[in-house]
């Protein structure tokens, strides 16, 4: 498949995540601090798009009114062709939870559950049995090179595969969006590369829109597009444009 065929198959896929005219302003006194500015963005299915910029720019804000865990001032977010603006806070959680994945540089995986146990847990707040959804589980931690620890604890296993667990929690409701705020920020130079591998077959086999927000511009390079985030925009380029600017 050459590349002008491969874009148009990804341009035939399903749009996973779509902004409109999304601003972010706090009230800081005299003055008002924009942190975004009417930014617009569409992600598809199976895409991956790496946003950067300087610390401060307003990646973290971003992410978390992509999930749903912040509210725009103004502008409008859609995830599977739902606007999350129009749900509660009740439906906003039901939402996420079927919907939207997250993985954090830090994993934040409960450290008195097994690593099975942490899987399954989306799907048991869910409603689902446990035993069907430790079976499910099971099948992400296989996924993700996981099986044979599914018995340890977060303590007693390495950052990596702390990290590796974390990615199938996320994984496990068969999320229509992936977020992912530096996902191998804490991690040494092998096993970030190792996850990098992961993240390129999940995006390959998988139906999922990803979004990374990263300041290792080495992450951002091996994703399909990078975006720059520069005074409340995002701004398509390359990484080494984001090199100079960051």
């Amino acid at each position: 498949m050459n590349e002008l065929t491969a874009g148009a198959a990804q341009n035939d896929r399903e749009l996973m995540l779509e902004c409109r005219l999304l601003s972010r302003v706090y009230d800081e006194g005299p003055r008002d601090l924009v942190v975004l500015d009417k930014l617009s963005l569409a992600v598809r299915a199976g895409e991956r798009v790496a946003i950067v910029g300087s610390s401060g720019s307003g990646k973290t804000t971003l992410l978390n009114m992509l999930g749903g865990l912040d509210t725009p001032t103004s502008g409008e977010v859609r995830v599977a062709g739902q606007s999350l603006g129009v749900m509660n806070e009740a439906e906003l959680g039901r939402f996420r939870n079927r919907h939207i994945g997250f993985v954090y540089q830090f994993h934040h995986l409960l450290s008195e559950f097994t690593a099975l146990e942490n899987v399954a847990l989306p799907l048991i707040i869910r409603g689902q049995r446990k035993k069907a959804a430790e079976e499910k589980a099971m099948v992400l931690l296989n996924r993700v090179g996981m099986a044979e620890r599914g018995d340890h604890k977060p303590g007693e296993l390495s950052g990596g595969e702390r990290q590796r667990v974390a990615i199938a929690r996320a994984l496990v409701t068969d999320p229509s969006l992936m977020l992912m705020d530096e996902p191998t920020g804490n991690l040494d130079q092998n096993t970030a590369a190792s996850i990098l591998g992961l993240m390129d077959e999940l995006a390959r086999t998988g139906n999922s829109a990803f979004v990374i927000v990263t300041h290792d511009l080495s992450l951002a390079a091996h994703q399909d597009r990078v975006l720059r985030l520069d005074g409340g925009q995002l701004v398509e380029g390359d990484v080494a444009a984001s090199r100079s600017a960051g």
